[in-house]
């Protein structure tokens, strides 16, 4: 395993200070994480780049990041709001061919509050961008995106519900995003259905079909993979099915989508081309935009330089619990795949993991060993 070289004292200290000036309980996590909810979560994708950990009971993973371990922290607390601080290691298998470390530190704040989310997205990103700041490099620029306003750009664009659906869970993932876009041009649909198992099970309720799969697995002498039980496998394969049974995207809508996906620059402009896309028909794409604007003034005012910042419609990120704003503090000499700092708002995560919060849930990371100028990358 690669470790990250060691960052100057003065200089992890300076990185440090931005976060132990916001009130928050320090976050503990384990190092072992459940694998089987990590992938459930983000998806098996992620597997390639996780230390998985076998032993007697479920199969467990090196902590990859702090995000679920501070969600279920808080969770479990059941207190109904909590700001939680870590400065701890996290482990990423890096990719093939690859020299970045792969245990690293990372520290960070995860917020459940309520209050306006716009103010709470710009003072986390605000954050991110002070604590990057303090390692010394002059080439950082802060990229901003929301996974927000491309549902509500799809829904001003009249979609069908369960293909709209299909499209804001294919954004993070730009080949799947693009093959949506080619089905409609071309007419030919390559989505897949979810396989032959799936069109078996698709005639029977979800309560059957758990059980014929349960007796499958008896009679094969299979264990179940990862932790997960018959019924959610059921779940995920009738998901799939009735999402490949959704209609196509129009050429009209694709050319639209294609359109969005290509506005980045200012802000304050790509924000007002993508209403220019829809001649402001839609309510609830004004809101999003309105939000952005208090967004961006009180993100100035928390210390982002305006002239360092940059808005993409197309910005999204593989791990797919996030679900409104994306942010990430990249450095010129490091590229777009190394942020120094990376974070977003997750709203609907509590639910996924069957908690009814009251809050919102956002949260960011600053990597030190990044953010420090005198690294070698």
């Amino acid at each position: 395993m690669r470790l990250e070289a060691p960052v100057p004292g003065e200089i992890l200290q300076a990185i440090r200070a931005p976060f132990l000036e916001t009130p928050a309980e320090t976050l503990d996590a384990p190092i072992l994480q459940p694998l089987g909810l990590l992938l459930d979560l983000v998806g098996e994708t992620l597997r390639e780049r996780l230390f998985i950990v076998q032993g007697d009971g479920p199969e467990a993973c090196l902590r990859a990041d702090f995000t679920l371990p501070a969600l279920r922290a808080h969770i479990a607390s059941g207190r109904p709001a909590g700001r939680y601080l870590y400065d701890g290691h996290a482990f990423r298998v890096a990719p093939r061919g690859s020299q970045r470390a792969e245990e690293f530190l990372q520290i960070g704040l995860e917020a459940f509050e309520k209050g306006d989310p716009a103010l709470a997205d710009a003072r986390m990103a605000a954050l991110a961008w002070r604590a990057s700041i303090a390692g010394g490099r002059v080439d950082l620029r802060l990229l901003l995106g929301d996974v927000g306003l491309f549902g509500d750009f799809i829904a001003a664009l009249e979609v069908a519900p369960p293909l709209a659906a299909r499209l804001r869970r294919a954004f993070s993932t730009p080949r799947r995003l693009r093959a949506e876009l080619e089905a409609a041009v071309s007419g030919v649909d390559g989505r897949e259905s979810g396989g032959r198992l799936a069109a078996l099970l698709s005639g029977l309720s979800e309560e059957a079909a758990t059980g014929v799969l349960e007796e499958i697995w008896a009679m094969a002498g299979i264990e179940p993979v990862g932790g997960r039980s018959a019924a959610e496998i059921v779940h995920r394969l009738a998901e799939r099915s009735a999402l490949a049974a959704a209609p196509r995207l129009s050429v009209e809508q694709a050319e639209m989508i294609r359109r969005f996906l290509a506005i980045s620059g200012d802000p304050a402009e790509a924000l007002a081309e993508v209403a220019a896309l829809v001649g402001g028909a839609s309510s609830g794409l004004a809101a999003a935009c309105k939000a952005w604007e208090r967004r961006l003034d009180a993100l100035v005012d928390g210390g982002a330089p305006r002239d360092r910042i940059e808005f993409s419609t197309a910005f999204g990120r593989a791990l797919g619990y996030y679900d409104g704003v994306l942010f990430e503090v990249r450095s010129d000499a490091l590229g777009d795949d190394d942020p120094v700092a990376a974070g977003g708002r997750y709203d609907s995560l509590p639910a996924r993991l069957g908690a009814s919060l009251s809050t919102g849930a956002v949260g960011c990371m600053v990597r030190p060993g990044l953010a420090w100028a005198g690294a070698l990358q």
